[in-house]
């Protein structure tokens, strides 16, 4: 049975708000991105430790830490990155997640993303250490502008550095707003590391997001094959409906359930079971 989660702070920055529709649409996970306008990984004790109350009370669980570990320009100091880094993991102990979110770097305009990557792939060796030493699990996101933006690339990160605990999070959108049909181009390459997928889809010709199965993002295709192979994890509304910005997204209440409704019509058309 796949599981549901989503990026609730699309809900509403207020964390009672979030997760109060997540439980009224019957999810029991989230990913945690952001509460009370606050950046995950900024959060300080007090505040964790309100979250994590508000989550348990409601009986509600985080499946994954939408941190922004590797938005950052890849000529920037990485140093302080890495320390937040290993401050990710801390949270994702705290609340209870064993993935941990990140991204392989911004690629300024002018530069071709391959010449950048030895420093990617030492930068993404050093995270997937602290991940290891950490025990959790980091999910690449394909982030558009980053090194891992296309297939190919992001292959070549999880194959070069090999580390079981840095894996694929599949995000169709994101694949389709670089110009790539995500199932047809990337599907085969990636199942062999892909842990984790968030659902959105984007129209190829204007890259606008949409409700899942309403684009180009094969989302139909996606799922009818991991079905048949046997996958059995985390699919996470990443909506992106109402406002679109470099750290995240925002949908709204309506939007969000929109989002949820899309598809879970798309899984209950397929016949798959979902929590």
């Amino acid at each position: 049975m796949w599981t549901l989660s989503g990026f609730s702070d699309e809900i509403s920055p207020d964390l009672e708000e979030q997760v109060s529709l997540v439980t009224k649409l019957g999810m029991s996970y989230v990913e945690f991105r952001s509460a009370w306008g606050i950046n995950v990984l900024d959060l300080d004790d007090d505040q964790l430790a309100r979250a994590a109350e508000v989550l348990d009370t409601h009986g509600v669980q985080v499946s994954s830490i939408g941190s922004p570990i590797g938005k950052i320009f890849i000529d920037e100091d990485f140093t302080e990155h890495l320390r937040r880094a290993r401050h990710a993991v801390e949270v994702a102990h705290r609340l209870g997640a064993p993935y941990v979110r990140i991204f392989s770097f911004f690629i300024r305009p002018a530069q071709d993303p391959d010449d950048s990557r030895d420093e990617v792939l030492r930068r993404m060796r050093a995270l997937a250490d602290v991940a290891e030493e950490g025990g959790v699990v980091f999910l690449h996101e394909n982030e558009k502008e980053i090194y891992g933006d296309i297939p190919r690339r992001c292959v070549d990160i999880l194959e070069s550095v090999g580390s079981p605990n840095l894996r694929a999070a599949w995000d169709a959108a994101n694949f389709v707003q670089v110009g790539v049909h995500p199932f047809s181009e990337g599907f085969a390459a990636i199942r062999p590391h892909l842990e984790y997928v968030q659902i959105k889809d984007a129209h190829l010709s204007t890259g606008e997001v949409v409700p899942a199965g309403r684009g180009d993002g094969e989302v139909v295709e996606t799922i009818r094959a991991l079905r048949r192979d046997g996958f059995d994890g985390f699919f996470s509304l990443e909506p992106h409906l109402s406002q679109t910005h470099s750290l995240g997204g925002f949908s709204g209440p309506e939007l969000f359930t929109e989002a949820w409704r899309a598809f879970t019509t798309l899984l209950d058309a397929e016949g798959i079971e979902y929590r």
